[in-house]
């Protein structure tokens, strides 16, 4: 359908070197965008290049706990895309966990540096460049972690919930200037973040029961997601966080 058409769109998507925002880059590619996927090492262009064969993909290193080479990279995409930008998926994130007594300030600092504060940076900068043009979409991710705290998990919750008010925020402002800012919240995922959980046999058993799909969540379920919010058919669309997580929030 013309709404999903994604042709001569220009996209980024942070944490497109696997689970989740790899799907994402790949289900834009193959709706018609050109993509710039950002990743923390220099896999990024091996990916991209295999990425290729659904479309023109780049792909650009660098530490999103960084702030001046979040500025940098995000230059270097921008460029990749001859100047122009209608699409930003912020994928990335990381995790720490430990008992909430006992967590690192350091760790703390990390999670929310890179989950949240590089998030606002790149919004900003996207922001920046859709509002001149009039328009443009763009996709945070949030997660279950923004409705409920989750254990040994403060950092990531605290970040997560922060997406969801942020994503809110930034709408507010800009949905009358034509971007739309929304963003998803993938329910539990069978991704390399949840591998500790994956493997512990009773809390596996015990989260598949509470979802009522039956089943963990898949890269392949936040394509369609993504392709709503970054196309013409959520035009109308602002300031949502959307759960994809099988009815998990539901029970």
């Amino acid at each position: 359908m013309s709404l999903y058409d994604l042709s001569g769109r220009k996209a980024i998507v942070t944490g497109g070197t696997r689970g989740l925002g790899l799907s994402m880059a790949e289900g834009l590619l193959k709706a018609g965008a050109e993509v710039v996927i950002i990743g923390s090492s220099d896999k990024v262009h091996d990916v991209a290049r295999d990425l290729s064969a659904s479309g023109p993909c780049h792909g650009v290193a660098l530490d999103l706990g960084d702030g001046a080479a979040r500025r940098t990279g995000f230059d270097a995409a921008l460029g990749m895309l001859g100047g122009r930008l209608d699409i930003l998926v912020t994928a990335a994130g990381i995790q720490r966990r430990h008992k909430s007594e006992d967590f690192p300030i350091g760790d703390w600092q990390e999670v929310i540096d890179v989950n949240l504060t590089s998030v606002f940076d790149l919004c900003q900068m996207a922001g920046r460049v859709m509002l001149a043009q009039g328009a443009g979409k763009i996709v945070n991710i949030a997660s279950l972690l923004s409705f409920f705290g989750g254990f040994t998990v403060p950092a990531y919750a605290a970040s997560k919930g922060g997406i969801m008010q942020l994503t809110k925020a930034l709408a507010n402002e800009w949905a009358g200037r034509g971007v739309n800012v929304n963003a998803i919240a993938p329910g539990y995922m069978a991704t390399d973040m949840n591998t500790a959980l994956l493997a512990d046999a009773g809390r596996n058993a015990e989260i598949t029961a509470r979802i009522p799909a039956g089943r963990w969540g898949t890269g392949e379920d936040m394509v369609g997601p993504v392709l709503f919010l970054a196309s013409d058919a959520s035009n109308y669309v602002h300031g949502v966080t959307l759960p994809v997580d099988g009815g998990y929030l539901g029970r």
